[in-house]
């Protein structure tokens, strides 16, 4: 396959998690998480996202969603999230399965719910009629590649937490977002309230593995909907997660080599220069398309992601050469997505066949 715009998850392992998976690879280690890398990366890791967290690694980002919400629910609740969110359109519906939780899609703006669409959720509540909501989940950056400002996420955060509900982010390309922001994860995620995260690197370098982060908030003793202090609920959250990613069959045995990437991924913040690298290609791309009238920015280009609707023609023809996703097939609004390892070179070829295929068509 050419260089693929299809997916960050097309891309390779970085060699520097290579190498690091490789080092790990000597001797023997206890398993489950009980070796010497593990306990030692998960504390480094806690302490990048400002400290107050349990964090757990797990297989896959589907999973760490599952795990992450269900620490928050019973079979009765709901999980809020936009109609776009990953957690409703792209995981098969397995939160419903595993958690019995119904998943309520939200109307929401360039994949982005504001706190007036999100209150059309919050009802029902007493009312042995209607499942209770629970939790909002929102994806950093979203799946339409924009992002949440820090104040944003915070007046989610609030508005939850005034209703005896709680906030999860599914932080699949979380890297991207800070790099993005330009400021620490800790600033738009534990510092504005946010109760449990999803902490993904397979996008962004890593062969496999992600993390589960529940944030104590011990200055949070507002009652939840069932009557539990919340600071009391996030922290039976916490202790339960090594079960739940047990049931959930998450909990790899070699525990050490997904310690060991995460490890290698926060060193002298690796996992912000490759999203740079990812996030760049996307704007270089974005530039590079401008002026041609056959193609149109669909969305804001925040993240490693370019949204554009194009003919159809062009799109079938493109395609071809070069591998991507039409997203909305009524638009044709495709999806072109940048990796940590996209060159220039790539995107200039790219944009070459490009406007090749729309001068022969001519």
């Amino acid at each position: 396959m050419k260089h693929s715009f299809g997916s960050d998850n097309h891309s390779g392992v970085h060699p520097q998690i290579m190498a690091a998976i490789q080092n790990a690879n000597e001797n023997f280690e206890t398993a489950y998480g009980e070796d010497k890398y593990t306990k030692e990366v998960l504390g480094k890791l806690e302490t990048l996202l400002g400290g107050d967290c349990t964090a757990f690694f797990v297989f896959n980002g589907t999973g760490a969603n599952i795990v992450a919400l269900q620490g928050f629910l019973r079979s009765y609740n709901s999980v809020l999230a936009p109609a776009t969110a990953h957690i409703n359109v792209d995981e098969c519906g397995a939160v419903e399965k595993i958690s019995s939780a119904r998943i309520v899609p939200l109307e929401a703006t360039d994949g982005k719910v504001s706190p007036a669409q999100v209150k059309k959720g919050l009802t029902g509540f007493g009312h042995q009629h209607n499942a209770q909501p629970k939790i909002l989940s929102i994806s950093q950056p979203t799946e339409l590649g924009t992002l949440y400002t820090p104040q944003e996420i915070k007046e989610l955060a609030d508005l939850m937490h005034s209703h005896g509900c709680y906030l999860h982010v599914d932080g699949s390309r979380i890297s991207n977002a800070a790099e993005s922001l330009g400021m620490p994860i800790k600033e738009f995620i534990s510092d504005c309230g946010v109760d449990a995260l999803s902490f993904g690197g397979t996008k962004n370098g890593l062969l496999i593995g992600e993390a589960v982060v529940i944030f104590h908030r011990p200055e949070n003793t507002l009652p939840d909907n069932n009557g539990i202090p919340m600071n009391a609920q996030n922290m039976e959250a916490a202790r339960n997660l090594q079960y739940l990613r047990k049931q959930t069959t998450q909990l790899y045995s070699k525990s050490r080599f997904i310690a060991a990437q995460f490890d290698e991924y926060m060193k002298n913040d690796l996992y912000l220069k490759l999203a740079g690298q990812s996030n760049n290609m996307a704007k270089y791309l974005a530039k590079s398309l401008e002026g041609i009238k056959e193609v149109t920015i669909s969305k804001a280009v925040e993240s490693n992601a370019v949204f554009a609707t194009i003919p159809v023609w062009l799109s079938e023809e493109l395609n071809k050469k070069h591998y991507f996703y039409v997203w909305d097939e009524e638009t044709n609004e495709v999806r072109w997505m940048c990796s940590f390892n996209t060159r220039k070179e790539d995107i200039d070829e790219f944009v070459e066949d490009l406007k090749s295929i729309i001068s022969s068509h001519k």
